[in-house]
C-alpha cells in the first residue's frame, strides 16, 4: 500500500510562497482535493486529500491550484514547468515545492 507520503510525493512532484491564501472561493475551494480523489491512487482518500486540499489553501493561490490540480492527470506537464525556462514557472515551482513539504509534513 502507497503511503500519503509516497502520494503527496508522487502526484506533487516537488514544487513552491506567493502570500497564504486562507479561504477559497467555492467554485474552486476543492480542485486539489477532487484532482486526488479521481487519481485512483491507492493512498488518495477523502481525508488524505482534503488535508491535501487545505495546505493547498494555505500555500497557493487559485490559480496555483489549479495547474497545481492538472499534475494528477497530466504528470508530465509538471515537469515542463519545472525544466521550463519562465521565470514565472520558477517562482511557481519553488511555491508549489514549499506546498509539497508542507502537505507532506502535515498529512503524513
Amino acid at each position: 500500500m502507497i503511503s500519503i507520503r509516497k502520494m503527496v510525493l508522487a502526484s506533487l512532484l516537488a514544487f513552491g510562497t506567493a502570500a497564504p491564501v486562507l479561504t477559497a472561493p467555492p467554485a474552486e475551494a476543492g480542485v486539489i482535493r477532487k484532482a486526488c480523489l479521481q487519481s485512483g491512487r491507492p493512498a488518495a482518500t477523502h481525508s488524505a486529500c482534503t488535508c491535501i486540499q487545505r495546505v493547498a489553501n494555505r500555500s497557493l493561490s487559485r490559480k496555483e491550484r489549479r495547474i497545481a490540480a492538472k499534475f494528477f492527470s497530466e504528470p508530465h506537464r509538471a515537469q515542463e514547468i519545472r525544466q521550463s525556462d519562465r521565470r514565472s514557472h520558477e517562482l511557481f515551482w519553488k511555491r508549489y515545492k514549499a506546498f509539497g513539504a508542507s502537505a507532506q509534513q502535515t498529512c503524513s
